[in-house]
């Protein structure tokens, strides 16, 4: 587990941006279970190689005429529990963080693990999800 105060920025980064922070596997099901429309949920992690193109990707991804309804982000060790049920809905994928998901309907339609985040600009991946916006939302 991360200490709080160096994680905040990171996560902050996403929730001053309209992502809702899911810290509670109750959250994740809340959320997840019974989801409707379209839904971008982001792994977020510490991982300064791919996370720091991970973060703004998801938000340039959204600077697009279709963008799903809703906006998630649980953060990987920190948020133990609540990230291991969402990985429960990212299967048969392994746990990958950082990873950038779309859901449409409660289906994982769309997903982005870290190694197609790893040695990509944050341009690059967010033109990989405004596809999928595209097609999905």
């Amino acid at each position: 587990m991360y200490p709080a105060h160096l994680v905040a920025p990171m996560s902050q980064d996403l929730t001053d941006f309209g992502f809702e922070g899911l810290t509670t596997p109750e959250e994740v099901n809340a959320l997840l279970e019974k989801q409707e429309g379209t839904l971008l949920l982001v792994v977020n992690s510490v991982c300064g190689c791919a996370a720091a193109n991970a973060r703004p990707a998801a938000k340039f991804s959204l600077q697009n005429d279709k963008k799903p309804a809703k906006l998630a982000t649980v953060f990987a060790g920190v948020n133990k529990e609540a990230t291991e049920k969402v990985r429960e809905f990212l299967l048969p994928y392994p746990p990958s963080s950082p990873s950038i998901a779309l859901f449409k309907d409660g289906e994982l339609v769309h997903f982005i693990e870290r190694h197609h985040i790893e040695g990509r600009s944050a341009d690059m991946i967010a033109a990989n999800l405004k596809q999928a916006f595209d097609h999905f939302c």
